[in-house]
């Protein structure tokens, strides 16, 4: 009771002092900004925010085409028959695909967070106090993954398309690492050494990552003792579509964010999914069609390899600097047309920023795969000076910011990355693992890595454990979670038992089950932030 009047002082005692003092001396780019209305530095900070997501979810298009690139790797193998000598050449996989969806999907789409949580780690090392910023992200982030992520999936497949879980053993082991990753925290957090994080603690969090990388790899290839008797039906080798010309495709791929083309309006979303004729995407080019043929028309007499890809990476800055300046399309509304305009325009910087990214065609897609995490984390470090700056001006609590908006916004590449796994591949896995395993790699490197960096400086400089800011917030956080999350899961298993998939179906059911994952997102919000500001 103390605690829970305490954590409603602090607040009081916020807000009282913005109202008091309501010139906040924080700035984001120069001291002038603290002489703007209050309001208005709210609205200005808030409309950055935004728009760093904007660029976090355009950048995750290219993240995941590398990522798709890297998983796709081949190795050449040649066994001789030790009797006929004969030699038989055959090329397998570098990569397993439920390694790959574990550590490359998930951890790239969860760096925003990791990467948030990381740089607000080291901005207070040496502080006895762990700040709430990222721990209250990357649980908010959880919800955000479980619940509006789930939501948008299962919607997206074609009208009356069924994309089921070919590996139930793994997604239930995969399942079971992120249920204990939130029960593992709330342990450490209530009941073994309250309030407080000690060094063995921190590096079992980190640790557990990898008996969670064990663990799926050993159910996948089905090892005696540690796996469950499941059937396994194998996944597609190819996972995604063929490849087609890289120049074309890679303007028709272009951030993703440019997503399909609905064919009565010609207006893109990335919210948008397939028509009930079950027709499919029409991904369209922002530029003019002459200019695309030309181009088009240029890169066949391109012979040499290296040749070409540096033409597809000009052509990446090409395409950023080109805009649909023709008229409305066919029977398109002139407002729309303008509307979609004014989208890529807004888009543009990123576009042309990204545009850096080296092409997924060169070294199987590894250097835009590091180049986009490089990109992600420093959007996220924008993102936390916006943030304090924010719960500076505004005096709300860091935590609920933190949860709602910070969570919702670095969890999109997620979002973004799930949607473009149900619409491309032919089941349900990745769409879903990258959801369940973020969730673990939230907390186990997310969480993990840096309290350890926090109680390893603190153990070395002050022999003192890491105290945690708004631990009883972030606890009830957590089981406001169990209890919503369970709800969302028995929702999964009904629609495997009764539709027989757990994306797509029909449209109405499938927007039923939208509608009902929504709503267990806005509770969750709704009671974790009433707890924390102390109403309840």
């Amino acid at each position: 009771m103390t605690t829970a009047h305490n954590q409603t002082a602090e607040v009081t005692l916020g807000i009282s002092n913005t109202l008091a003092h309501p010139t906040c001396e924080s700035y984001v780019v120069f001291r002038g900004e603290a002489t703007l209305p209050v309001w208005f530095r709210t609205f200005l900070y808030f409309l950055a925010v935004a728009y760093c997501f904007i660029g976090l979810s355009a950048i995750t298009g290219r993240f995941f085409r590398s990522m798709e690139n890297v998983v796709k790797q081949t190795r050449k193998v040649v066994e001789i028959d030790p009797y006929t000598k004969t030699e038989t050449v055959r090329y397998e996989k570098v990569w397993n695909y439920t390694i790959a969806d574990i550590s490359l999907l998930a951890f790239g789409t969860s760096f925003p967070q990791i990467s948030l949580a990381t740089i607000d780690t080291i901005r207070n090392i040496g502080n006895l106090y762990a700040g709430g910023l990222g721990p209250g992200t990357l649980v908010g982030s959880a919800a955000f993954d479980l619940f509006p992520i789930h939501a948008v999936c299962v919607v997206v497949p074609k009208a009356g398309e069924l994309k089921k879980i070919s590996d139930l053993g793994v997604w239930l082991v995969e399942l079971f690492w992120s249920f204990w990753a939130y029960i593992w925290l709330y342990i450490i957090l209530e009941v073994w050494t309250p309030n407080v994080i000690t060094l063995w603690e921190a590096a079992l969090t980190v640790l557990q990552y990898g008996l969670l990388l064990l663990h799926a790899y050993a159910q996948d290839k089905r090892w005696q003792y540690v796996s469950l008797p499941l059937e396994k039906a194998e996944r597609p080798d190819e996972w995604v579509p063929p490849e087609v010309d890289p120049i074309k495709d890679n303007r028709k791929f272009d951030e993703y964010l440019m997503m399909p083309e609905d064919e009565s309006t010609g207006i893109v979303d990335i919210f948008s999914v397939h028509s009930a004729s079950g027709t499919g995407h029409v991904y369209q080019n922002v530029f003019d069609s002459d200019v695309a043929r030309s181009c088009e028309q240029g890169s066949k007499d391109i012979t040499s390899e290296d040749m070409h890809l540096l033409s597809i990476w000009k052509q990446q800055f090409f395409d950023a600097l080109m805009s649909d300046s023709s008229g409305p399309k066919n029977s398109e509304n002139k407002y729309l047309h303008y509307a979609r305009i004014w989208w890529q325009s807004l888009l543009a910087p990123w576009r042309f920023l990204f545009a850096v990214v080296p092409p997924y065609q060169i070294a199987h897609g590894w250097v835009a795969f590091i180049s986009s995490l490089i990109f992600i984390s420093g959007i996220a470090y924008i993102v936390t000076k916006l943030s304090d700056v924010i719960s500076c001006v505004t005096g709300i609590n860091a935590y609920v910011i933190a949860f709602t908006v910070l969570a919702s916004g670095t969890s999109w590449p997620d979002l973004v990355a799930s949607k473009i796994a149900a619409e491309r591949q032919l089941t349900a896995d990745s769409a879903i693992a990258n959801i369940t395993c973020s969730n673990s790699v939230n907390i186990y490197v997310g969480i993990g890595v840096p309290w350890l960096i926090d109680t390893l400086y603190n153990f070395i400089a002050y022999r003192k454990p890491l105290q945690i800011q708004n631990a009883n917030g972030l606890s009830f956080s957590l089981l406001v979670f169990f209890a919503t999350s369970f709800a969302c899961i028995v929702v999964l298993v009904f629609r495997r038992l009764i539709l027989g998939a757990e994306l797509g179906g029909p449209r109405f059911w499938a927007w039923v089950t939208c509608a009902y994952f929504m709503l267990l997102w806005v509770i969750f919000v709704v009671v974790s932030s009433l707890k924390v500001s102390g109403i309840i």
